[in-house]
């Protein structure tokens, strides 16, 4: 079985009820997610071996957070119990023409407050194929950001694929941070997944003749984008979601994938979204899973670009589908008729 160790932050995720907004709500649904956490349970939906790597608290939070990953089948054996607090964030759906809004209240989590000392990479690297993280856990602290490093070297150390979601947040840190630590970290990846928007805020690489708020994408312009990206950190492989934003609710969906100084284009889905939070990582979770056991590059982008429709129709940060499932739909049938 293929094994994949992702590294990140775990989060208990409070979200009220519906679409009601921060300040109606009187009661909040209690749920987990992070992003590499979400990759993670992708991974092992499809039969992967996959395990998660983090710090967590000792206490029964931390635990629940731990049992969340455990009925999926990911791997938390590698997960180091520690600190003093899980990292928390909420999330509030939005609607029509009004946002989703995300507030963290993450600072001193027991990941952000972890030592090098606290990982052995070669250790949780015994037997593993492919490593994982994103722009996000790197912007953590400093700290976590030489541990993210000392990742990389010990997976490229012992020939494993590594991978990288740009995953640029604002709240985070700034631009000029991110690209100094990411210019780094890429040197050592080779595949990036990005958006619309993480290249340009990170490195300053921006697609032409593209609004993403006004829902227009050029293909040309991200066929640039990717060759830019690929000439500068020498990547095998760059995979850019396409996200047309008609409103909150209304997205059309597609992907590219960037290979052997070729572009490839996923089909287009239009999508009516229950919970757009982890789309991006149901992406990189269905991209990882068909480039490990050797999908061509079309239906790489197809069958990543499909797990993402789906996960766009499922309550929460966990993409719940199967193979069979996303193939159903990168298949061509996209009818949402009943299953009898």
């Amino acid at each position: 079985m293929k094994k994949v160790v992702t590294f990140g932050e775990l989060m208990l995720r409070l979200a009220p009820e519906g679409y009601l907004r921060f300040v109606q709500s009187e009661k909040y649904q209690a749920t987990f997610g992070g992003a590499e956490a979400n990759v993670a349970v992708s991974l092992a939906n499809y039969g992967l071996d996959a395990a998660f790597v983090s710090k967590l608290p000792a206490h029964e939070i931390g635990q629940s957070a731990v049992n969340s990953l455990r009925k999926f089948g990911v791997d938390t054996s590698r997960i180091v119990r520690g600190g003093d607090r899980v990292g928390i964030y909420y999330c509030e759906k939005g609607a029509s023409q009004r946002p989703s809004k995300v507030i963290y209240d993450r600072a001193n989590s027991s990941i952000a407050t972890a030592k090098k000392s606290d990982f052995d990479w070669d250790k949780i690297f015994e037997g593993v194929e492919w490593f994982h993280f994103t722009g996000i856990t790197p912007a953590l602290s400093d700290e976590v950001a030489a541990i993210c490093e000392e990742a990389c070297k010990a997976a490229k150390a012992k020939n494993i694929t590594v991978s990288c979601d740009l995953n640029y947040r604002k709240k985070l840190w700034s631009k000029e941070k991110a690209g100094q630590v990411m210019d780094k970290l890429c040197h050592y990846i080779d595949y990036c997944i990005a958006n619309e928007e993480d290249a340009k805020d990170v490195f300053g690489i921006e697609a032409d003749n593209t609004d993403i708020y006004g829902g227009k994408l050029d293909r040309d312009g991200y066929i640039s984008v990717a060759k830019k990206l690929t000439e500068r950190f020498d990547f095998k492989g760059v995979a850019i979601t396409l996200r047309e934003s008609k409103s909150a609710n209304d997205n059309d969906w597609s992907g590219m994938l960037y290979t052997n100084g070729e572009a490839v284009f996923s089909k287009k889905y239009s999508m009516h979204i229950v919970d757009r939070v982890g789309g991006g990582d149901s992406f990189g979770g269905g991209l990882i899973y068909s480039l490990v056991n050797g999908y061509a590059p079309q239906a790489a982008i197809e069958f990543a670009v499909a797990a993402s429709c789906l996960k766009h129709s499922i309550e929460g940060d966990y993409n719940m589908m199967s193979v069979a499932e996303v193939q159903n739909l990168a298949g061509g049938d996209a009818s949402g008729r009943v299953q009898r």
